[in-house]
């Protein structure tokens, strides 16, 4: 087409020189061959088109035929795998049908022997009744008394190999940490005195203390609380008081007015009221330095106070400052070794006696005041149960509160740390000795090792193996409730049989 409109303009182009009339004649035989070739040219384009759809016809019925085939070739092989399915299936069936059978006929059987088996136990239970003179009902009790026996029996032995297993593994890995935390602190063995002694320059000054007619003596006692004691000693005046913070207080102001040279009843009003409120600061800063050694930070500022007041307390004249940061120290070590919370240890264990300094104010065991003065300013639970467990008046919560106990107690007990009237110490061990004695089967009793340890020796006969662990637990819990010790006591039950034959 394109071919033929390109001759036409050929044509015109060339009729519009040539004239008029050869313009018409030579348009007419163009037009003419025009319309051949478009002719021309539009039957070959319907030529390809036909050729080009037949030839797609041919090839999308040849597409069609190879996917039917494929699909039938796959329904064939789905065919063939449900057909072997169905035939898998009905053989299993058939296996399991068959199987059925042989379990009803093998339940059958079991049932029949059942009844056979059951036939025969009575039979043989009647022969033995029979033979026994026992009914089952009584054959039944005896051998129920017979196995409870053997099982009790069993179970002593059981528990009493456990027990003094763990007792083995126990004391020696408790050993273990206790030594470790005694030999990383190193506390001093000295005890607290009643009595303070103040130098004098000469001996002149004593009669300047006593001031005429005693005036100054009897206004500075007066004034302090505390006995000052005026004797032969050359250049001393002792101060004494079972108060020491009253008697540092009175230590303080004699010093000073000995320093000064003015003692009259108004300068020693004046110097006491100084020392009172030196002594006040001084507390305060021992409880800081206190907490600072131990490590403990964010304790209340009444508690910091009440910890530098133990500076000046003591029990069976042991510092309770010095046991209580030793005890601090050595909680924190053991709660290290167990992998516990060292820092919530020395918590609880520096504040564990501060409601002996609050003894002498408030009514109520140090125990009670310190519970309730460690709950007032909000400590945790764990600290109150350290202060609250530490002589065992309620049940231990934590394995803290454990470590603060023994912490108290190796504090408490080891040598030089406290000192004890003899009376009290003698008083002690007959009460020890006492207990032991009431509980029956017991032949001897022996208080050794300063009362830290009571051993029992039993009658055989009466007090089997099992009998006697029971009553080392029942003698030391009665200890527990009747007698104030310091640290630990143990109790020893000795049982010895002994068989003696005589040749003649």
């Amino acid at each position: 087409m394109p071919e033929a409109i390109g001759l036409i303009l050929a044509v015109l182009v060339g009729a519009g020189a040539a004239g008029t009339a050869s313009y018409m004649v030579a348009g007419r035989r163009a037009h003419r061959a025009a319309v051949a070739a478009a002719h021309e040219a539009a039957e070959r384009h319907a030529r390809e088109l036909q050729e080009a759809t037949q030839r797609l016809s041919l090839e999308a019925r040849e597409e069609l035929v190879r996917t039917r085939e494929t699909i039938e070739r796959e329904a064939e092989r789905r065919r063939a795998e449900l057909e072997q399915r169905r035939a898998d299936a009905e053989r299993r069936l058939s296996a399991l049908e068959h199987r059925e059978g042989e379990l009803r006929r093998r339940e059958a059987a079991v049932g029949e022997r059942d009844r056979a088996l059951d036939r025969q136990e009575q039979e043989a239970r009647a022969r033995l009744e029979q033979l026994a003179g026992l009914s089952a009902a009584d054959a039944k009790q005896e051998l129920m008394r017979r196995l409870e026996d053997e099982a009790r029996s069993e179970a002593a032995a059981l528990l009493r190999d456990t027990r003094e297993q763990a007792r083995r593994n126990a004391e020696r890995e408790a050993k273990k940490i206790v030594a470790l935390a005694i030999q990383r602190v190193a506390a001093d063995q000295t005890a607290e005195s009643t009595v303070s002694a103040v130098a004098l320059p000469t001996d002149d000054m004593k009669g300047r203390i006593i001031g005429r007619e005693g005036r100054n003596i009897r206004a500075f006692e007066a004034a302090t609380g505390v006995d000052v004691v005026i004797d032969d000693t050359p250049d001393t005046v002792a101060v004494s008081c079972f108060d020491p913070v009253r008697r540092e207080v009175a230590r303080l102001a004699l010093e000073r007015l000995i320093a000064d040279g003015r003692i009259h009843p108004g300068r020693i009003e004046e110097v006491v009221r100084k020392a009172q409120a030196e002594v006040d600061a001084g507390i305060i800063e021992a409880g800081e330095q206190a907490t600072y050694e131990t490590g403990i930070h964010g304790l209340h500022a009444e508690l910091v106070k009440l910890v530098g007041r133990m500076k000046y307390r003591t029990s069976y004249g042991q510092n309770i400052l010095s046991h209580s940061k030793e005890v601090a120290w050595l909680a924190g070590m053991m709660a290290a070794e167990l992998g516990l919370d060292v820092p919530l240890a020395k918590r609880g264990a520096l504040l564990h006696d501060v409601g002996k300094v609050l003894t002498h104010e408030h009514d109520g065991t140090h125990v009670q005041l310190g519970v309730e003065v460690a709950t007032r300013y909000g400590e945790h639970p764990i600290v109150i149960n350290c202060i609250a467990a530490h002589h065992d008046d309620v049940p231990h919560d934590s394995p803290i509160s454990v470590i603060v106990q023994a912490a108290d107690a190796i504090s408490g007990s080891r040598p030089g740390a406290r000192r004890e009237a003899f009376e009290t110490y003698v008083k002690r061990l007959t009460q020890l000795e006492q207990i032991g004695a009431e509980f029956p089967g017991v032949e001897k009793v022996h208080a050794i090792q300063a009362g830290r340890e009571v051993r029992v020796i039993v009658t055989p006969d009466i007090v089997d193996d099992a009998k006697a662990t029971e009553l080392a637990e029942a003698i030391a819990k009665k200890i527990e409730q009747g007698v104030q010790y310091p640290g630990q006591i143990r109790v020893v039950v000795i049982r010895e049989t002994r068989a003696v034959g005589l040749a003649r």
